[in-house]
């Protein structure tokens, strides 16, 4: 120990914590720990490590710390401390719970950044940043030997928790008939929710800064009396269930909130409350019509509701987290606010599926109850009993899965502090009573002859007898054949043993619980049971319907089903075998004072006096007494750090005026034995007894779980036993040589990169295990694991890794250059679950409660393919192992935008403007997008360089100092008339010949062969100084020059096409295809763009030019694709040329090449000239402004989604992903693009990734981003399904489309249809370019994304709005259809792909869209209803895609208006639809009599 002078210094003087001499202090080293303290006040003491820095300036014997911290841990400024070395293993943290927001931080990362922070030292709110500042959080508590600390170091063994501020959140406000009754304060149990609960998280989240992306939904169930189907109209059966019971009902979903993010929530408390005013009517009449009888609706109790459809519903968005990667958020979270007890009565089969699905996916689920706390332990689950036999036995199950916490108010009564734990039962009218009184005495003999006499009946012994767990070693009255694998316990002891030792030997025994073949049996723990194989549901628990007479009496001894029976009054010491999933959330836990894991907001409350535990005969626990009275004021979650409650030294009492749950257990903890869990709780180790309260406002909810939701932790410790592992598993392993891999992909690999080492793969096979949701299990003695299969463990020199995700475990090894993966798989799966579930839902801006379906199915874990993915490791996703979809890869997508149309910009200025104003495009503004385009895919995607200088010349008329002019690679000056036609813009310098800032490092490939390369470029290139005359005009090319003579102007280093920089995977003279158009037409007399396609043509033909990969076979493609001169025979220097790689595949994995074309037109030319950029006509008018949909000459081929059969739609190439050099491991992706660019439609790319960092990939694409609006276009995020139709299985079931009708029927004036007069057999075209005219004017542009609801014959065509906001769909029916017999010529979407319930109509109406006709008079409308056009949101955009220029995108009244002016077109208000429609066909009649006359 040693005085210091202490001193404070700014993060921005150095970065160091602690800067001390390490001269002044002998025996001290880097990386040590030491302590800091005042020494008049000993706690708290701050510790910090010791980094090496040296500042001179600083004076003899003093130390200084970062301000901040000094401030934290209330150090005095120029005062003496005292720095002490401490030993680690003393004030190592058990837990260390760090924060982080507004970032997506996947599972390997969490585990990166924890091998990172070992050894480290951690305090209070301590900033860490890792992967280069990427990844951004901060320690928010930390428990060390059952205590709070403000400071540690983390060890090897620390658990760490991460918590996310900003998670994808689900509300779930069940709606069930308790929330319209009192509670003890006169409060309705909806105020109680919403004025309560809800005022007071949103509260709490303001106060912590979280900013959760939340959904609340309303839910409810509503049965009808109805005793069959043919008591409902028609119109009622199309969604209507059964339960099991036989009662009718339909589930109903009220969407109030949907992905939104607000700073402040109160106006949502607003909204709520206007809902709940009518919600029960709404949906308890939904269906009534006048004139109709219909079955009367009730609205369920929360015990009957729809709970576990719920969490059902938020599971199958979260399950899809992988599909639309939000890089802003982490974490997911259900929380389900009930005006219930806890106690639902469900379907075991649905139970089985959402634990598995909850546990597997590692989404926290809350359960906020706002009714009283019951006295017994709940959650309960209640199975639906259906069996109809009068002796049959209710079955009760406790999941540990869900996280419950009661929420009271803390208003007081001012006569009394007691607080109920039961609702009483209503009052019950006078009648009954004075019957029960007339028959009094006949009763009254009869009763107490039966019952009086406790004599005869010993009701104790007989509780003792029913909810004691059978001895394995009694004497069997019942016996049980035994086989192989499981041990079966006997049933009874006989009536009269003493109820003492068997209530001593159940708590001592620990039994397991365990299901086999559909029942139950049991076991005490000298055997080893397999685990639960039919069963998911942990417990058992079952209640006998018969009274205590009837199965006493008889004198035999208690028979029973073999199901354990256990008393939810009195869990506390039952116990359940171990699994896996009873472990999986368990190290998010701190460890309380007796060394168990403690839920901090459950607390024993007991009456002062009270001993804290029942004296038992094994327990000799001796606890002070508590004092019940002062845990109302003390709110537990605060930080002192000044000393006042410390306990010990840097340590933050948890337990000081509380005792916190499980300081009653003493030493003698109910899960001594290892293999055993406390059957209620979420931690498995915390005893429940009826003094648990979570009643106190301060601490009865899970506050932390429900404003800092934790992440499922990546570590766990749970691993079967030997017995279990040879009974109950497979084994399979296999053997990885990356080494050995790699030198057979190197030999046939084009390009070579450098291979990841056997180590670096092997930590990559652990990182890619844990991002699919394994754990890593540790304290588990590994080589009694390892013995089991392999005879003996392995070298001491092995690493090893275990991990687990339900039941499958694997084990990594590591031994030399080879890694072995060894798989263990249950012997008995689980069956797979597909639960089908249809219910009425009614989003934001919908008008009605719609029929959807979904279906709730268990992934089957054991069939993911890990030796496939660990090849795709092991190659680096070389082409051999592409990504496949069931690698469940990340994706994010994108949409390439223009950035700039001042339609826009006008709405959003002016409120008065209608939203129909947008343009059809001018052919300057298609140029223009082409040009940006080109130069994106140029200077950002493919990274190019360009080493010749080529002169940039003059400004440009109309464009920003010629940065956005057309690049035409030439040096020619000649003023625009001379050069003619569209062609003529002036030239300027290839984007990227100066190297670009974010490129700091070549590409990989690049790396190995860059030096005779860049030796051979500069004598290829020849680089010319700038220095040139500008008075030389070259003359052109003639007409008529030879193809060797364009080849030789080509190669001309000041006049030529302009090459690429040439790389590994680039031979010599590349040049890109589009660009040598504009060359020849620049360069060369009367070349128009047609005759300039035909020289290439010819060239590529005569083999003087050949596609950059040398790929012989490949067309000439005009836009951005790269082809190379080819050597001829004559010349004479061939040293220094660089072969093309000879491998297609490779060249289009290292390069991003795209098809350009122009608009696409619906009319028919004469010359068919579908060339790029020069094309004649815009889309949707002829040339004499006709809109296409009154022109004679429709392409009746328009409305397919026709391609080229060459080209194929998407294209995917190899993406180098971490281009800042941030990360510690080496990251790849790839990226999927369309192949073809048309300047009238959207351009999709899509990123995928396995191995890389989210944060790095969001810095890549956000770059991407702000760089696309130097190219004029704007990059926009958008959804796997944009529209979210129930028809596809990744659809979100709680979004879908918004129906907006078309209402046709003014336009039709006298006429019978609409395009009468026309052929028929182009109508429905008609119709269709029609509608698109109409998306058109509301700035709706084209987008072909890859649509998830293709069916065969279903043209669907998406738009997405050129601010990115929303798209719209235009339904539409194909040709084959028309054949069909008494189809409606315009047939909705999909319908033909409708599930037909056997119970409901056939075919429910015309399938989806019919459904949203908001009539209420849905049985008779007529078939021309149906045209309209199905709008949704692009959820997608959130805050960091809002930019300056582009003011409109995420813009939520820009959004609303939209909606609301184009349903008011639709609609025709304003007559604006009719006048449209007549200003069409005065141009047509107009162009007509032009033609006529």
């Amino acid at each position: 120990m040693k005085s210091f002078k202490l001193i404070v210094h700014q993060s921005s003087f150095s970065t160091a914590d602690l800067i001390i001499n390490l001269k002044e202090y002998p025996g001290l080293v880097e990386k040590d720990i030491v302590e800091i303290y005042h020494p008049e006040n000993d706690y708290p003491r701050l510790l910090l490590q010791v980094t090496k820095v040296d500042v001179s300036g600083r004076g003899r014997d003093t130390i200084s710390v970062e301000q901040s911290i000094a401030t934290t841990f209330q150090l005095r400024t120029f005062a003496d401390v005292y720095v002490n070395k401490v030993n680690v293993a003393d004030v190592a943290l058990d837990s260390v719970e760090l924060t982080f927001k507004e970032q997506y931080m996947g599972r390997s990362e969490m585990w990166r950044l924890k091998n990172h922070l070992v050894s480290t030292c951690v305090y209070l709110n301590k900033k860490i940043e890792y992967c280069g500042g990427a990844i951004r959080c901060q320690v928010y508590e930390m428990w060390s030997q059952g205590d709070r600390v403000a400071c540690g170091v983390i060890t090897e063994d620390t658990k760490i928790v991460f918590r996310s501020s900003t998670s994808m959140v689900y509300l779930f406000i069940q709606m069930s008939s308790e929330m319209w009754d009192f509670d003890i304060h006169g409060d309705l149990y909806f105020e109680k929710a919403v004025n309560g609960f809800l005022a007071d998280l949103f509260a709490k989240w303001k106060k912590n800064g979280s900013n959760h992306e939340v959904t609340i939904v309303l839910f409810s169930r509503t049965f009808y009396k109805a005793k069959s189907l043919e008591e409902f109209p028609q119109h009622m059966k199309e969604c209507l269930q059964k339960d099991y019971r036989g009662r009718f009902y339909e589930d109903f979903y009220r969407v109030a909130v949907q992905n939104e993010r607000y700073e402040d929530w109160s106006n949502v408390l607003l909204q709520l409350r206007r809902l709940f005013t009518d919600y029960q009517k709404i949906v308890l009449q939904y269906h009534e019509r006048p004139n109709m009888e219909i079955p009367t609706a009730i609205n369920s109790t929360a015990a009957q509701g729809n709970f576990l459809e719920v969490l059902n519903m938020s599971l199958n968005v979260f399950e899809k987290h992988y599909l639309d990667r939000c890089f802003d958020r982490t974490g997911q979270l259900s929380v389900v606010i009930t005006p219930g007890v806890g106690v639902f009565e469900v379907d075991r089969e649905l139970t089985n599926v959402t634990k598995q699905r909850i546990i597997d996916n590692g989404v926290g689920s809350d359960l906020v109850c706002v009714g009283e706390q019951p006295l017994h332990a709940v959650p309960l689950l209640k199975f639906h009993n259906k069996d109809s036999n009068l002796n049959s036995i209710d079955d009760y199950s406790m999941p540990h899965w869900i996280n419950l916490s009661f929420y009271s108010t803390n208003k007081k009564v001012a006569y009394s502090n007691f607080i109920p734990r039961i609702k009483l039962p209503p009052r019950k009218s006078q009648e009954p009573l004075k019957k029960m009184y007339e028959d009094e005495n006949k009763s009254k003999l009869l009763k107490e002859d039966e019952y009086m006499h406790n004599s005869i009946f010993d009701y104790d012994a007989y509780d003792a007898q029913v909810f004691q767990l059978p001895l394995a070693h009694s004497t069997c009255v019942q016996r049980v054949q035994r086989t192989k694998k499981t041990s079966v316990a006997g049933l009874e002891v006989s009536r009269k043993s003493p109820p003492a030792t068997a209530i001593h030997h159940r708590k001592m025994s620990d039994p397991d619980i365990h299901h086999s073949l559909g029942d139950i049996l049991l076991s005490c723990n000298k055997y080893s049971v397999n685990e639960t194989s039919s069963d998911v549901t942990d417990s058992p628990i079952s209640m006998n319907r018969l009274s205590p007479r009837s199965s006493i009496t008889t004198n035999k001894p208690v028979m029973r089903t073999g199901r354990a029976l256990i008393n939810p009054f009195d869990p506390s010491h039952v116990t359940v075998k171990l699994t896996s999933n009873r472990r999986r959330w368990t190290h998010i836990f701190p460890k309380g004072p007796t060394g168990v894991l403690i839920q901090q907001h459950h607390y024993q409350a007991r009456p002062a006096g009270e001993p804290a535990s029942r004296t038992e005969e094994h327990r000799d626990t001796n606890v002070p007494k508590e004092n019940g009275s002062s845990m109302m004021n003390n709110n537990h979650p605060v930080y002192q750090v000044d000393g006042n409650m410390m306990s010990r030294k840097r340590m933050i009492s948890a337990s000081g005026a509380l005792s916190v749950l499980g300081t009653a257990l003493g030493p003698a903890s109910t899960t001594n034995n290892a293999s055993l869990a406390l059957l209620w709780g979420a931690t498995g180790e915390q005893e429940w007894t009826p003094a648990l309260t979570t009643a106190n406002r301060a601490i009865g909810v899970d506050w932390k779980s429900l404003t800092i939701p934790a992440c499922l932790p990546i570590t766990t410790d749970y691993f079967p036993d030997k017995r279990s592992l040879q009974n109950d598993y497979l084994v399979s392993d296999y053997n990885l040589l990356p080494d050995d891999v790699n030198a057979d992909f190197a030999q046939n690999r084009a390009i070579y990169k450098e291979p990841l080492t056997t180590n670096e793969v092997f930590k990559e096979l652990v990182s890619q295990r844990l991002a699919q949701g394994f754990q890593l299990i540790v304290g588990v003695n590994e080589n009694e694991v390892i013995e089991t299969h392999c005879g003996a463990p392995p070298a001491a020199s092995a690493k090893r890794y275990l991990l687990s995700i339900g039941r499958i475990f694997h084990e990594l090894t590591l031994l030399g250059n080879t890694i072995t993966v060894t798989r263990y798989r249950p012997r008995h799966p689980y069956p797979p679950f597909n639960i089908h579930y249809r219910y009425r839902f009614h989003a934001p801006n919908h008008d009605t409660y719609e029929v959807s379906w979904v279906s709730f199915t268990t992934e089957k874990l054991e069939n993911y393919n890990w030796n496939y993915m660990d090849h795709y490791i092991c190659t680096r996703g070389d082409t051999d192992f592409a990504l496949v979809e069931a690698a469940k890869y990340w994706r994010f997508r994108t949409l390439l935008l223009p950035l700039y149309n001042p339609a826009t910009k006008q709405i959003f200025e002016d409120d008065s403007t209608h939203c129909d104003i947008y343009p059809t495009p001018t052919r300057h503004d298609l140029d223009n997008l082409t040009e940006g385009f080109l130069k994106m895919t140029e200077t950002y995607f493919n990274k190019v360089k360009r080493p010749n200088k080529q002169r940039m010349a003059g400004g440009c008329a109309g464009c920003a100092g010629g940065e956005l002019t057309r690049r035409r690679h030439s040096t020619s000056i000649l003023p625009r008339s001379a050069q003619g036609g569209a062609s003529s813009s002036p030239f300027r310098e290839r984007v990227g010949s100066t190297r670009l800032p974010d490129r700091p490092r070549l590409r990989i490939e690049a790396v190995t062969a860059a030096k005779t390369v860049l030796e051979r470029t500069q004598s290829q290139t020849g680089e010319c100084d700038d220095t040139y005359d500008d008075g030389v005009i070259e003359p052109k090319l003639k007409a008529n020059a030879s193809l060797a003579e364009i080849i030789e102007r080509m190669r001309s280093t000041t006049l030529g096409v302009g090459f690429l920089q040439q790389t590994v995977s680039l031979p010599s003279h590349t040049f890109v295809s589009i660009y040598a158009i504009h060359w020849l037409q620049a360069n060369m007399e009367n070349v128009t763009y047609e005759k300039a396609t035909n020289i290439m043509e010819k060239l590529l033909q005569e083999k003087m030019i050949c596609h950059a990969s040398g790929d012989t076979s490949k067309r000439f493609v005009v836009g951005y694709y790269m082809y190379h001169i080819l050597p001829q025979k004559k010349d004479k220097d061939l040293s220094d040329y660089v072969k093309p790689l000879g491998d297609l595949q490779s060249f289009e994995n290292e390069w991003m090449e795209v098809e350009v074309l122009g608009p696409r037109s619906p009319l028919l030319t004469s010359d068919a000239s579908a060339g790029a950029i020069d094309i004649g006509n815009t889309p949707v008018t002829d040339n004499t402004g006709v809109p296409a949909f009154l022109c004679d000459n429709i392409d009746p081929n328009y409305m397919q989604l026709g391609t080229d059969p060459d080209v194929p739609l998407y294209k995917n190439t190899h993406l180098d992903i971490d281009i800042n050099n941030k990360s510690d491991r080496i990251e790849w992706g790839h990226a999927r693009y369309q192949a073809t660019f048309r300047p009238d439609q959207a351009y999709e790319m899509c990123i995928q990734w396995a191995v890389a960092s989210g944060n790095i990939v969001a810095d890549l694409i956000i770059g991407w981003a702000r760089k696309a609006l130097n190219c004029r276009l704007q990059m926009v995020p958008i959804p796997a399904d944009p529209l979210a139709l129930p028809f596809t299985l990744k659809s979100d079931p709680l979004r879908g489309p918004i129906y907006v009708p078309l209402n046709e029927a003014p336009l039709l004036k006298n006429k019978s249809a609409l395009f009468e007069g026309f052929p028929e057999d182009t109508w429905l075209e008609r119709l269709f370019l029609f509608q698109e005219a109409i998306v058109g004017r509301f700035g709706f542009i084209k987008c072909t994304a890859e649509s998830t609801s293709h069916g065969e014959g279903v043209g669907d065509h998406l738009y997405v709005h050129v601010t990115g906001n929303m798209f719209i769909l235009i339904p539409t029916s194909v040709k084959s259809r028309r054949t069909a017999l008494r189809k409606p010529p315009n047939k909705p979407l999909n319908s033909n792909r409708y599930p037909v319930h056997s119970e409901a109509a056939p075919s429910p109406h015309e399938g989806y869209i019919t459904r949203h006709v908001t009539d209420k008079n849905k049985d008779d409308y007529d078939t021309n209803r149906r045209m309209g056009f199905l709008w949704s949101w692009n959820h997608m955009i959130s805050k960091k895609w809002k930019w300056t220029q582009t003011p409109a995108t995420g813009d939520e009244s820009f959004q609303m208006r939209m909606l609301r002016d184009f349903k008011h077109f639709c609609a025709n208000q304003e007559q604006r639809l009719s006048q449209f429609w007549d200003e069409c066909w005065e141009m047509q009649e107009k162009a007509h009599g032009i033609k006529y006359c």
